[in-house]
C-alpha cells in the first residue's frame, strides 16, 4: 500500500515487517520522542534489547502480524509501525499496537495503517481488537474509534483499556 505525497507528507509505503529491520526499528525508535515512546510504550524505553527486536520483527503473520510505514525514497527508513499479536485465550481477539514518527503524526498515517491492519485481523478470522493506552492519548483513542463500528472503554491504574469491534470490510 502506498500513501501518496501531500502537503508535508512524503510518499510512504507499508509494507510487511522482516527480520532485516531490526536496524531499522532501533533507529526509528532513537527519532521518537520521550513522549512519543512513553505513549507506546506505557513507560521510558531507551533501547529494544535483542530478544525484543527478535520478537517485533520475525512475526509469523497468522497470530502475530505487523507492517512498517517506509518512506518510498528511502525504504530502510521507518516513520511508523503497527502491529496485531493474537489473544491464545480468544482467538477472535488481537492486542493491537500502532507508533507514528513524531513528525508524520496527525496526518493520516496511523488510520491508514491501523485501516491495513483490521484489514488483515479480518480475514484472519480477528473480530475485535485490545489495546491499553494512555487516557491522555487522545490520537490514539480517536483512531481506536475511526477503525471500530463499537468501542468499549475501561480504565484501571491510570491506563485506558480499549475494545474495538472491528468495521467489517
Amino acid at each position: 500500500m502506498t500513501l501518496r505525497p501531500s502537503a508535508g507528507l512524503p510518499e510512504l509505503r507499508f509494507r510487511a515487517i522482516a527480520p532485516e529491520d531490526k536496524d531499522g526499528l532501533v533507529a526509528g525508535l532513537g527519532r521518537l520522542s520521550e513522549r512519543s515512546v512513553y505513549q507506546r510504550f506505557l513507560a521510558p524505553k531507551p533501547r529494544l534489547t535483542a530478544s525484543e527486536l527478535r520478537y517485533l520483527t520475525e512475526v509469523d503473520f497468522v497470530d502475530h502480524y505487523a507492517l512498517v510505514a517506509v518512506l518510498a525514497g528511502a525504504p530502510d527508513v521507518i516513520v511508523g509501525v503497527g502491529r496485531w499479536v493474537r489473544d491464545a485465550q480468544r482467538p477472535g481477539d488481537a492486542e493491537v499496537a500502532i507508533v507514528i514518527a513524531d513528525d508524520l503524526q496527525g496526518r493520516g498515517v496511523g488510520t491508514a495503517l491501523g485501516s491495513a491492519l483490521a484489514d488483515a485481523a479480518r480475514r484472519r478470522g480477528i473480530e475485535r481488537f485490545t489495546a491499553s493506552m494512555l487516557p491522555t492519548n487522545v490520537a490514539a483513542h480517536r483512531l481506536f474509534a475511526k477503525i471500530s463500528s463499537r468501542l468499549e472503554l475501561t480504565r484501571e491504574h491510570g491506563v485506558d483499556e480499549l475494545v474495538a469491534s472491528l468495521v467489517a470490510a
